[in-house]
């Protein structure tokens, strides 16, 4: 035992030196061996990325399950790593550049992933050593990047595979345009939000009448772009004009009135304007009735020179422009307020614009086959379930997945074009393989180096993430290999639920595409991080601390237990900074506790914990009990991945239990003298117990008193120490029941002398009427537990026992507790205190009440203050009814 302990536990000092500990003795590095392995893949964060709230609480149930699983016995291998994020970190780049007015075009695609490698070495990495300010207990020398250079080759390797394969096809197709990255994105990358919009009613002539026909439009810079008007067939106010022609307006330009029952009657004017280049399902109109297709728009969101009008203004400013000048030409019929879902760039924020695009796509049906049926039938467990539902969802609806971007910074596509036309190019991994393909496809041996040109774009980020699982170790590069064969499966991935489309489910169909076997073996979904209004914690909205500013106000145990408070599985955690702080008093109940059990060491006397109990003593009975109770709850908790029970079941045993009752109990029976050794060690050998089941939730504090109880090895440090074994054996109902009715009394007891005014040191005479003789018997042989902690001068237990007339009573389980008070309290100054007091909560009642039937008040103070003043009388009447029973008792 360390001599000296400090008063106050240090987090900051304990933190960092035991980290180091951790790390000199290379208690996180896993190697293939003969132990059962338990796995878990990082998810990789943005490679220039910090740390926010959201990491925390993913980070930190994955460390509670990884130290669990070191406990366990197993081959613990936690891989964490990096994603290159395309579109985030090539944006920062540009940023940067044109902060240094550089144009990323003018300085060519190899010096500007020079800039780009630059900044991610400068900014990199800052992430993966604030996950060690948490306690992350990740094997860092496994460290991967997304786009490193054997990750880099794997993607090709996948890409090669999958067009050999026949399921990769490039294909002009309507794709989402994210016109501030300049990048195609897939249906997952595209997030939509209800908006206040416009709905623009616009007349066209019909050609030859003096008829027009009226359409609805939010977009009505697009009507420079159409090629037809489109109306039901069925639709009788317009079947006379099914097959003339309308004149666009602005541009003048004749278009059909074509039928077709895809236009609903019922909405917006039931006529409908087609743009096949600018909306999704106007060019699967354009497709079947031969429209032909008018691109409007520059990769930037500008109008094109094919547009007419408004050539080089932003989309948005030419909408303003085009309906002021409809409204001059008298075509403009009326505009609504409406509300639409509009799609955003997830990474950009940018308002997307669907675009017709020549773009690198994925069949997936095939693909989603065994991810589905291997989901639904629970080879891959999700937790909660009911994630499952929109799973299949989105599984039964996928569509083909566009992997290419308009990017530099990522794993280029391994296509090489050597002509102009549509199918003329090769995929190859190298230039001269390229080279080599494209003289036999085209028939041309003459074709030299020259004429071969890559691809410019890149794959899709989320195209290098699907593989994680299998490319950290190596699993694309050599199949076989000793870790991949070890690790492989892996058991569990904490996520959060919506990246369940862009990566789980890919993770899924990637192991079944290229290991026939699952990824991993559960999914845990953690929620969202949310303020207590329910927003999202973000930095935009100032709502979202600093993680590492918590870590230095509570400490990593503190922050951690805060986060996992209030964390079930699958459901949105309600940050409140009075967890953490919640987190911070219960490591200083820990250490208080281990603090007094230290002080009561006699000097030069050595001291052994002991987990072997007295048999006859009821405290060490229950105590053990109760661990081993808590034990084989935890066990279910972990198995059902509730953590947030599970810590509340070891936060309970520690707090109430432990702390409050069995320390009280173990205490000297002299004041003043210090714990008897056997007893002292007993208390020790339970609080091991304790630090072990802790220390996957509380790491540090656990560690620093593990190893101040006693001198310790490298080998003996608790984060590789077995957790305990459940014995159910041990686990005694009789004791647990009979040990609540002495505890019950006691609160009992100590509740009348606070009702009473009576003193906590005045000695009380306790009667306890029991039903039974036998009942009064268990009780008496174990009154010691009575006495130890009230202040008793007589005690009497049995089933006829008198009560007196003047007496305080209390009901327990049936039994009726008897506090005489004669002698104990002056009846007549306890009646004026009682009705002083009434007398003050009945005046104070009256002004709650004269605020709360006052209207003006009601209906103009904010609501929370109203409600205090709700609750405030609801207080003062409890009281009032209790000083009144006290009245009744006085006589």
């Amino acid at each position: 035992m360390s001599a000296e302990i400090p008063k106050q536990y240090d987090p900051s000092s304990s933190e960092a030196r035991w980290y180091a500990y951790w790390e000199e003795h290379s208690y996180f590095h896993s190697e293939p061996d003969e132990r059962e392995p338990y796995t878990i893949v990082i998810p990789p964060p943005n490679v220039t990325g910090v740390l926010h709230m959201g990491h925390m609480l993913n980070n930190t149930i994955q460390d509670v399950l990884v130290r669990r699983a070191r406990m366990t016995g197993k081959n613990a291998c936690w891989v964490p790593g990096t994603d290159h994020a395309s579109i985030a970190t090539e944006a920062k780049v540009v940023q940067r550049l044109r902060e240094k007015g550089i144009k990323k075009s003018d300085i060519g695609r190899e010096k500007f992933l020079e800039h780009a490698w630059e900044w991610t070495h400068e900014k990199g990495g800052i992430i993966l050593q604030q996950l060690k300010k948490l306690g992350a207990s990740c094997d860092w020398k496994r460290t991967r990047f997304t786009l490193e250079e054997d990750l880099y080759q794997a993607v090709i390797d996948c890409f090669i595979e999958l067009y050999d394969r026949g399921l990769i096809y490039r294909g002009l197709r309507m794709i989402n345009w994210d016109p501030e990255a300049k990048t195609a994105l897939s249906d997952e990358e595209v997030i939509f939000k209800e908006k206040n919009s416009k709905l623009y009613h616009v007349s066209y002539r019909i050609k030859g009448s003096g008829e027009t026909i009226t359409i609805a439009t939010t977009r009505p810079e697009t009507i420079l772009a159409d090629t037809a008007v489109c109306v039901n067939p069925n639709d009788k106010r317009y079947t006379h004009l099914i097959g003339k022609t309308v004149i666009i307006p602005m541009v003048e330009r004749e278009a059909p009135v074509i039928a077709d029952e895809y236009v609903e009657m019922e909405f917006g004017t039931g006529a409908l304007k087609v743009t096949p280049a600018h909306d999704p399902n106007d060019y699967e109109l354009g497709l079947k009735h031969k429209l032909d297709v008018i691109d409007m728009l520059n990769e930037d969101a500008t109008l094109s020179e094919q547009a007419g009008f408004y050539i080089g203004e932003d989309r948005f400013k030419a909408r303003k422009l085009i309906v002021k000048d409809l409204e001059e030409r008298g075509q403009l019929v009326k505009v609504e307020e409406i509300s639409n879902k509009i799609g955003y760039s997830e990474r950009t924020d940018a308002v997307i614009e669907p675009r017709l695009s020549l773009q690198w796509f994925l069949k997936m049906k095939d693909l989603g086959g065994p991810a589905l049926e291997n989901v639904m039938n629970d080879t891959i467990r999700f937790f909660p379930p009911k994630f499952k539902n929109s799973y299949r969802h989105w599984m039964e609806n996928i569509q083909d997945w566009c992997i290419s971007r308009q990017l530099w910074w990522g794993q280029q596509i391994p296509a090489w074009y050597y002509g102009g036309g549509h199918d003329e190019y090769v995929i190859a991994r190298t230039v001269d393989e390229a080279l080599e393909k494209a003289r036999t496809k085209s028939g041309n041996p003459a074709l030299d180096a020259s004429a071969v040109k890559q691809d410019e774009d890149v794959l899709d980020t989320w195209f290098s993430s699907w593989l994680w699982p299998i490319t950290v170790f190596d699993g694309m590069k050599d199949p076989k290999n000793r870790d991949i064969s070890y690790y492989y499966p892996t058991n569990d991935l904490v996520t959060a639920p919506e990246i369940m489309f862009f990566w789980v489910a890919r993770m899924i169909m990637a192991g079944y595409a290229f290991r026939g076997e699952p990824p991993f073996r559960n999914v845990y979904y953690n929620g969202i991080v949310r303020d207590k209004q329910r927003r999202k914690m973000s930095k935009s909205l100032g709502n979202s601390p600093e993680p590492l500013e918590l870590i230095a106000q509570y400490g990593a145990d503190g922050t951690r237990v805060g986060m996992l408070f209030a964390a079930p599985a699958g459901n949105d955690l309600l940050f409140d900074e009075a967890l953490c702080e919640q987190g911070r008093n219960f490591s200083n109940k820990i250490w208080n506790a281990f603090r007094f059990l230290a002080m009561n060491m006699e000097e030069g006397v050595k001291y052994t914990p002991d987990t072997r109990i007295d048999e006859n003593s009821l405290a060490d009975r229950w105590m053990q009990s109760r661990l081993q109770s808590t034990i084989r709850a935890m066990q279910d908790d972990y198995e059902k991945y509730r953590l947030n029970e599970a810590l509340q079941e070891i936060y309970s045993l520690v707090w109430d239990d432990f702390c409050d009752w069995y320390i009280e109990l173990c205490k000297a029976d002299i004041p003043g003298e210090k714990i008897p050794k056997e007893r002292l060690e007993r208390a020790l050998g339970f609080f091991e117990e304790l630090m072990k089941l802790l220390h996957p939730f509380m790491p540090f504090i656990t560690e620093e008193i593990w190893q101040r109880i006693r001198s310790r090895t490298p080998e003996q440090a608790l984060v590789i120490t077995p957790e305990p074994e459940f014995k159910s054996a041990l686990v005694s109902d009789e004791d647990a029941a009979l040990f609540a009715t002495l505890q019950q009394l006691i609160s009992a007891a100590r509740n009348i002398r606070a009702k009473m005014n009576i003193g906590p040191n005045v000695p009380l005479t306790m009667l306890v009427r029991s039903s039974s003789d036998e009942e009064a018997s268990r009780l008496l042989a174990n009154d010691w537990i009575l006495k130890k902690l009230q202040q008793i001068e007589k005690l009497e237990i049995g089933p006829d026992i008198t009560k007196p007339g003047f007496a305080a009573t209390a009901i327990v389980q049936g039994m009726e507790l008897i506090i005489p008070l004669e002698g104990l309290i002056d009846l007549g100054k306890e009646r004026d205190r009682i009705t002083k007091e009434m007398s003050r909560l009945e005046g104070f009642l009256k002004a709650i009440d004269g605020k709360l039937s006052n209207e003006r008040f009601v209906q103009n103070a904010p609501a929370e203050v109203v409600e205090n003043e709700r609750k405030k009388r609801a207080d003062a009447l409890a009281n009032l009814e209790k000083l009144k029973e006290s009245l009744v008792e006085l006589g």
